[in-house]
């Protein structure tokens, strides 16, 4: 499994895995995203933001169904790279009862009151986070 910066990937496989994928921010995407590459294959993406001094924010989380076993080992990728850029808190916003459960068993921490200001993201649901 490799991350590779979406704007650094190539244009054509991006382009396809877009086309199958509608419900991805493309525009998000690129600016601040990265794609999962399994043989050179893009099998996924994420876009992790800054949204504070020392926080980062997963926004956006895909990975194929064919891959999902991996979301583990993406997840500590991920927390990962938060670190490498000098993030001290990841934060997450979960509207699946799996992906709760998921979280939990990585140590996130569920958040009652956030004391950060984020964009609704949608769905209800809870947020989580992580110290890296």
């Amino acid at each position: 499994m490799e991350l590779i910066r979406a704007n650094q990937s190539v244009y054509e496989d991006l382009n396809a895995f877009l086309l199958k994928n509608e419900t991805i921010d493309a525009r998000s995407l690129a600016n601040s995203g990265y794609v999962i590459q399994v043989d050179r294959e893009i099998v996924g993406c994420f876009v992790l933001e800054m949204i504070e001094t020392n926080d980062s924010w997963l926004k956006q989380l895909y990975i194929t169904k064919d891959h999902a076993a991996k979301l583990p080992v993406l997840l500590e990728a991920i927390s990962n790279l938060a670190r490498q850029q000098q993030s001290k808190y990841i934060h997450i916003h979960s509207h699946q009862p799996v992906v709760d459960l998921l979280l939990e068993s990585l140590q996130f921490y569920p958040q009652q009151d956030a004391n950060f200001q984020l964009e609704s993201p949608g769905p209800q649901g809870n947020w989580w986070t992580q110290e890296v």
